[in-house]
């Protein structure tokens, strides 16, 4: 079978935009051969800083011919009063390039039948590619020269090739080729590609290694061998490795240095500027920084002094920022920063961030207390937690935030304990990261996430899949993933309730905002969620139930359910729950049962084994085991009791009785919504 090699080749690229790139590329490429009824085996994808690729494999020579049934004009318009054509119908013929005489008559309509040739694959994909290539989306898109078309980064070269033969059209002034070009210290700045099978191995014989997951490979290994070198070795943030791995396309590894007293400085300080401010593997041995780390070059050479004299100066300016920044800030204790948060301004209209402090102190003793956990130390940590956001050092390590409050916080002589709650109660700092170990940072962590989730909310402002004002996803999953994970029994409505009454003159509508915020919070648990139960299960277990006010419980609930739906029997138990919320959907039901109402023996012994059921005592294991008993009750009853009956004493004492069943089920879920 065929293959097609596209390559876009560019300016460097920002090293963000390019998995995006070349996902899109994959996604853009199979929906347009899906729509040109080409099929195809695989599609694979290649890139480097200065280069977009993707490999087709498996196309056919050609689409398949097919047959079109094309309907026409209706007969009283396509024949005249003499049984002639007329125009509109020979204008239908022309249009589909078939004689008039072909055209054929059914149902009162003109019909053709026209057999369409399919195009050389070839010559679609000099149609399509062009499109797929300026479809391309990301942020900072440019226009260079005097051109109109937009683009990451200036186009420079194109490949094009439909096995070994070019598939030839222009963007951007140009022309697709099957020269493409090698790094750009290369002895051979051009090389001609002769076909798809032959690419990469092409280009790494001019120093390019154009898949990223070979070449991210490379950097590991060649990094871990560096560091054995010295007796050292690199702790690998896969953030750091994607970004080096987009940023190179020959990866070399160089050892470097800086003097050990920049050791001093806290060690997540020394790491920021090597890992994340200049893209360097910090170096470690026996669990200690050490003073060496290693740069990934993109050189072809084989001299490196240069590289580690540039590199080492750039770090040794930074770090020394670093050490002036923490003498300075040490000065004085943490404490002694808490009154310069008045001038800050959380949000325009809502206070300063010193306001926003005495908030979270107030719901932090709040949630303490209802925990039954000491006051103390969450009450200190509370208040000192923002107070490192008026130090220079996080003034200019923004990302350190928490980090360098911790270690301010122990030099001042605050206990271990709130030390590490400063910190922690940013945690979790992403979707993969872990909360709080210690309940200083849980609790803390938890009244800030509130705190800004309530203000955004009464702010009025929207949350999108484009806007998210504050990291509001990311805050609502950090309290949902602290309180599941960490087993504790806070009443997420009540804290809701609280932090909104700490706006008693901003706030109108009070329920309003806290319906609005718990909506919102019911659609980040289930997403949170999804990967451990199904969506109905999710959705039956959340309808008719306030699920923020004890998590635990939905918890179990889930689990109960998603054990119940595998049973051998639960068909009938699907039936028997969904038949009674069927018949009294639209009925008004009441709580009591009259007994002298009943006529069958089968509503009696139904409604006396029901009574014996508990639903509030019961724990949910045992609700489902008695639940599950009355079924065959619920069967029978269906076959020998009219519930509509003509009584309407009878009929609405019919309808008391499923309602009573049916609450008692609700107890554990609302088994409607389970797809079955």
């Amino acid at each position: 079978m065929n293959k097609y090699l596209l390559e876009i080749g560019t300016e460097e690229l920002a090293y963000k935009f390019i998995p995006s790139a070349i996902e899109q590329l994959k996604i853009e490429f199979a929906k347009s051969l899906e729509e040109n009824e080409i099929q195809y085996s695989n599609i694979k994808s290649y890139a480097t800083p200065r280069r977009l690729t993707v490999i087709i494999e498996g196309l056919p020579d050609k689409q398949n011919d097919v047959e079109k049934i094309l309907k026409g004009p209706i007969s009283t318009i396509a024949y005249d009063a003499d049984g002639n054509l007329t125009k509109a119908a020979i204008g239908f013929a022309s249009k589909n390039n078939i004689e008039p005489q072909n055209l054929y008559k059914k149902d009162n309509y003109i019909w053709a039948k026209v057999e369409q040739k399919g195009k050389s694959i070839k010559e679609i994909l000099k149609e399509i590619v062009p499109g797929i290539i300026l479809k391309l989306k990301g942020t900072h898109f440019m226009r260079w020269a005097d051109l109109d078309i937009k683009f990451q980064r200036p186009i420079r070269w194109i490949v094009s090739l439909f096995n070994n033969e070019i598939v030839e059209f222009e963007i951007a002034g140009v022309t697709a080729s099957n020269i493409s070009r090698g790094h750009r210290f290369a002895s051979l700045p051009q090389v001609k590609i002769e076909n798809p099978d032959s690419y990469l191995e092409t280009l790494e014989k001019v120093n390019v290694i154009a898949d990223y997951e070979k070449r991210k490979r490379t950097i590991l290994e060649l990094a871990a061998k560096k560091a054995k070198e010295i007796n050292a070795y690199i702790e690998i943030d896969g953030n750091l490795l994607d970004e080096v791995t987009f940023i190179t396309e020959w990866p070399v590894p160089v050892i470097c240095s800086f003097d050990e007293k920049y050791l001093e400085i806290p060690e997540k300080v020394a790491v920021t500027v090597m890992a994340v401010h200049q893209r360097y593997f910090p170096l470690y041995r026996n669990g200690k920084l050490l003073n060496k780390f290693i740069t990934i070059s993109n050189y072809t050479g084989d001299t490196f002094e240069n590289i580690q004299a540039g590199n080492e100066r750039v770090v040794r300016a930074r770090l020394e920022d670093a050490v002036f920044f923490v003498k300075e800030d040490t000065q004085k204790p943490l404490i002694e920063y808490l009154d310069d948060l008045k001038g800050v301004t959380f949000q325009k209209g809502f206070g300063s961030v010193y306001d926003k402090t005495q908030r979270i102190i107030t719901l932090s003793k709040d949630i303490a207390k209802s925990l039954n956990v000491p006051v103390e130390s969450i009450e200190r940590t509370a208040l000192l937690c923002k107070a490192d956001l008026v130090t220079k050092l996080v003034f200019e390590f923004t990302e350190l935030q928490g980090f360098i409050g911790s270690d301010y916080a122990l030099r001042s002589g605050e206990t271990k304990e709130v030390a590490q709650g400063i910190k922690e109660h940013y945690f979790p700092l992403n979707a993969d990261s872990e909360p709080a170990k210690g309940i200083e940072g849980q609790i803390v962590g938890i009244a800030d996430k509130i705190d800004t989730i309530v203000t955004v909310f009464a702010d009025g402002k929207k949350i999108s899949g484009s806007q998210d004002p504050l990291g509001i996803r990311r805050a609502t999953l950090g309290i949902l993933k602290t309180i599941l994970h960490k087993n504790l029994d806070i009443d997420v409505s009540k804290l809701l309730k609280q932090s909104i009454n700490l706006w008693p003159d901003k706030i109108e509508d009070k329920e309003k905002l806290f319906n609005n915020i718990k909506e919102f919070f019911e659609q980040r648990l289930i997403v949170f969620l999804s990967d451990d139960y199904k969506h109905d299960i999710l959705e039956s277990c959340i309808s008719k139930k306030d699920v923020l006010s004890n998590l635990k419980d939905f918890i179990q609930r889930l689990d109960i359910v998603s054990d119940i739906i595998k049973k051998d029997n639960y068909a009938q138990f699907h039936e028997a729950i969904n038949r009674i919320i069927r018949i009294i959907k639209n009925e008004t039901a009441f709580d009591t049962v009259n007994t002298a109402l009943f006529k069958e023996n089968a509503e009696k012994e139904l409604y006396n084994a029901v009574k014996t059921i508990d639903e509030n005592s019961l724990s949910y294991e045992n609700l489902e085991q008695a639940l599950i008993k009355i079924i065959p009750l619920i069967s029978e009853f269906f076959d020998k009791v009219l519930v509509m009956d003509n009584d309407i004493d009878v009929k609405q004492n019919r309808i008391n009785l499923l309602n009573m069943i049916r609450l008692k089920f609700e107890k554990i879920a609302d088994f409607s919504k389970i797809i079955f």
